[in-house]
């Protein structure tokens, strides 16, 4: 049974990274990544290594997917500052 769970979670995570690379909205490029860290700490716990799973999640998907939307809202407002600056 739990051979079943294991071939699902493999094939999601290969999924996941799929659309991460082939995204072209960035917003939903970093919300796949966050997925993607999530279900990689989902595996390192089926693995039995609790420790690397909590890294996982927490600093693969935690701070590392705030810190990426962080990044695309201070690129979202500097796009939008210069668009503004070119109109007359």
């Amino acid at each position: 049974m739990m051979g079943w769970f294991d071939l699902v979670l493999g094939l999601m995570l290969c999924a996941t990274a799929i659309c991460v690379l082939a995204s072209r909205d960035l917003f939903r490029a970093i919300v796949m990544f966050i997925v993607f860290g999530l279900l990689m700490a989902l595996v390192w716990v089926r693995l039995e290594a609790p420790d690397i799973a909590l890294a996982e999640a927490a600093i693969g998907a935690g701070l590392t997917g705030v810190l990426l939307l962080d990044t695309l809202g201070y690129l979202r407002r500097r796009f939008t500052a210069a668009v503004k600056e070119e109109k007359p």
